[in-house]
């Protein structure tokens, strides 16, 4: 790890800490213990919590579209585009339930003045990797572009919401009726045409 940034770096320990003993465990000291700096240093490249979180979800947003592309590239019919695409992003996030939940659940239970919206960089570059995965997704289902590009996102968010599912059951230690494959496989049938 010593070729990376210090942003990079402490980016890093971040989701290793997060992986490891969840959100409690991503501070600023604990972080600072494991790269052997100052807690004034990593507070340098992420003046606040809501900095470094805005960071994560941006750099795990760019690994989430990058899987979506790159399984939509052997999709011939819009069909094929939906299950590929689906199937991509929930083997993505199943492979690890604690970074969904801090993509896309932790941002909702912060208080609104610990959220970074005023983040114009991360909105930028969130912006951008949603456009690009869109736009990608878009082109395989046809139609105007709006209306593709509104499918697109609709149908992201229907994955995202089974996923919810997945790791609420997790969570409680309520096992789904149905397997995870049933389920997806369920969604991509009715999502399809």
């Amino acid at each position: 790890m010593s070729d990376l940034r210090t942003d990079a770096k402490i980016l890093s320990v971040s989701q290793e800490l997060l992986a490891s003993d969840g959100l409690g465990a991503v501070s600023f000291d604990a972080i600072a213990r494991e790269l052997g700096l100052s807690k004034q240093a990593v507070l340098y490249w992420f003046p606040s919590k809501g900095d470094l979180l805005a960071a994560m979800f941006v750099d795990w947003l760019g690994a989430e579209a990058h899987e979506a592309e790159r399984s939509l590239e052997s999709a011939d019919t819009a069909n094929e585009a939906v299950e590929l695409f689906v199937r991509a992003i929930t083997r993505f996030h199943m492979g690890d339930l604690d970074r969904f939940r801090m993509m896309y659940l932790a941002p909702q239970m912060l208080k609104t003045g610990v959220q970074e919206a005023k983040n114009t960089d991360a909105l930028e570059r969130i912006h951008s990797t949603t456009s690009r995965m869109y736009g990608a997704f878009a082109a395989h289902l046809g139609g105007p572009l709006e209306q593709s590009r509104q499918s697109a996102f609709a149908i992201h968010s229907a994955a995202l919401g089974l996923i919810m599912m997945f790791g609420l059951s997790e969570g409680i230690g309520d096992p789904l009726k149905h397997s995870e494959d049933d389920l997806v496989t369920a969604l991509i049938a009715k999502l399809s045409n």
